[in-house]
């Protein structure tokens, strides 16, 4: 088995989530976050954004999208990537059903997290290990 390190990155505008927040409330959150998330969030756009961002930087490392979007059968609930914080303030991913299964077969084994917003924008970084089959050795150029 080989190690290797996962990535994803995404940016949100926080003014599109906070037009979402504004426009359909309860239902909105509900769809999108866990009542964990939620609670974290206490009704801050920013903090919304950053984890919205964070969800799809889930979703781009363990490469699938994000259902709603037109990513097909394998795409992934919002729900099923929960970003919450530890007692310390530090950001960690939990995955719950599909999203779980598909980061199993991608063998993948600890997240770190990264939010971060600024003005307009909230951005979150992740990156994975995970342990794949040996591969081939390519050949050096």
């Amino acid at each position: 088995m080989a190690l290797c390190v996962r990535t994803g990155i995404d940016i949100v505008h926080i003014p599109r989530i906070k037009r979402m927040l504004d426009l359909y409330g309860v239902r909105f959150v509900t769809r999108i976050y866990t009542a964990s998330e939620a609670l974290s969030c206490a009704g801050r756009a920013e903090a919304f954004a950053a984890r919205w961002a964070a969800k799809e930087a889930v979703a781009k490392l363990l490469g699938v999208g994000v259902a709603g979007f037109g990513s097909g059968p394998a795409a992934i609930s919002f729900r099923h990537i929960e970003i919450t914080r530890l007692q310390n303030g530090k950001p960690q991913v939990t995955l719950h059903e599909h999203a779980l299964s598909v980061a199993r077969q991608l063998g993948v084994t600890a997240f770190d997290v990264s939010l971060s917003h600024d003005g307009d924008y909230a951005v979150a970084s992740v990156v994975a290990l995970a342990q794949e089959p040996d591969a081939p050795t390519p050949s050096p150029l």
